[in-house]
């Protein structure tokens, strides 16, 4: 193997978020997710950044000097770093020493924005072929009208799932939506009473208002119109008027679509304005969360990060999860504790009542 060009070294990122360890020393190359200036309560101002790659995102502060340095970027820009990684309160975060603006010409893309592995364009195809299994002409017509709009197609190609929650990643939206289509299609398989053109609509519009709702064309974040309204009333809109611009819509068949627009988290602490209230919306919201919480579990269990068999605080869960194959890997063979008990033969296979 020959030594890499200068293009090629100019080009390797040299640390990751998801590399990190307590008190190294890295000079690397981030995308700037968030930018603040915050105060201590003894009122000494510093330069409060969440820094980003593609493997995650790690909060960073500078406390002297950044005046200067802080006015030469801004949210979504590159920068390099010199910093130290310190351990605060079991959380890792950067100690900025120095930092400047860099350029796209420092830096390969494709080190900071995470992706679906799936092909967009192959998700894209098997979501028109959901569309036009619709066997309801309504609903179907209503769905076309939105997958297949112009103005829509490009983000929905692009836009994720969440900023953090699951599938917070370019294409991650897609991915969801079909991931929850097929959970759909077993559901009702087990559930045959469930009308499947009006659960798999569901499933497909559910999250539309998010194209709007959050900002992704390089960090992810939430636009203006995310901030105020919500991918709920977004949706609840955007819809609406895709349905008013079908002649002759059936009324009764409307409202049953914005009821499940509006009801798909499922509790008002959620977010719902009102809860799920016939079948099919109540399905689809167990099965958006349940498809959202294995996304979260996926994301932490392929992350680095953690000790041991467990991973990482999961904000999204709310908890730390087993490394199960790991722990399982610490068992014996099904008769290897018996051969090694303490117990003589007359005492093999004896039950422990727990307090011997």
């Amino acid at each position: 193997m020959g030594h890499p060009s200068k293009e090629e070294i100019r080009h390797m990122k040299q640390s990751f978020v998801s590399s990190l360890q307590d008190g190294q020393t890295v000079t690397a190359h981030f995308l700037v997710c968030a930018k603040e200036i915050r105060a201590t309560r003894d009122g000494k101002a510093y330069l409060r950044l969440e820094l980003g790659d593609a493997t995650g995102r790690v909060e960073a502060r500078m406390w002297d000097g950044f005046d200067r340095m802080a006015s030469e970027f801004e949210r979504d820009d590159f920068v390099k770093v010199q910093a130290r990684v310190e351990n605060y309160r079991n959380k890792l975060q950067l100690a900025i020493e120095k930092i400047r603006r860099a350029e796209e010409s420092e830096v390969d893309p494709a080190d900071f924005f995470a992706h679906t592995k799936e092909d967009v364009d192959g998700m894209y195809g098997k979501l028109l072929g959901i569309v036009a299994s619709i066997g309801d002409p309504w609903l179907r017509e209503l769905l076309d009208s939105v997958v297949r709009d112009p103005e829509i197609v490009p983000r929905l190609k692009r836009a994720p799932a969440a900023k953090v929650m699951h599938h917070a990643y370019y294409g991650g939206l897609l991915e969801h939506v079909l991931s929850l289509c097929n959970l759909c299609r077993v559901v009702l398989g087990h559930y045959p009473e469930a009308d499947p053109d009006l659960l798999v609509s569901g499933a497909v519009l559910h999250d539309v208002g998010k194209l709007k709702e959050l900002s992704y064309e390089r960090s992810l974040g939430y636009t203006d119109e995310g901030q105020l309204l919500g991918h709920i009333l977004i949706e609840y809109e955007l819809v609406t008027k895709k349905m008013d611009a079908i002649g002759g819509f059936p009324p009764a068949l409307k409202t049953l679509v914005q009821h499940m627009l509006v009801s798909h988290h499922g509790q008002y602490e959620f977010g719902s304005p009102k809860l799920p209230m016939f079948r099919e919306a109540l399905l689809l919201h167990y099965l958006d969360d349940l498809d959202s919480k294995m996304g979260a579990i996926r994301l932490a269990l392929e992350s680095d990060q953690g000790e041991g068999n467990w991973t990482a605080f999961s904000g999204a869960l709310e908890r730390r999860l087993l490394r199960v194959d790991r722990f399982l890997a610490g068992r014996g063979s099904p008769g290897e504790h018996i051969s090694a008990s303490p117990l003589g033969a007359a005492g093999e296979g004896k039950p422990s009542n727990g307090s011997e």
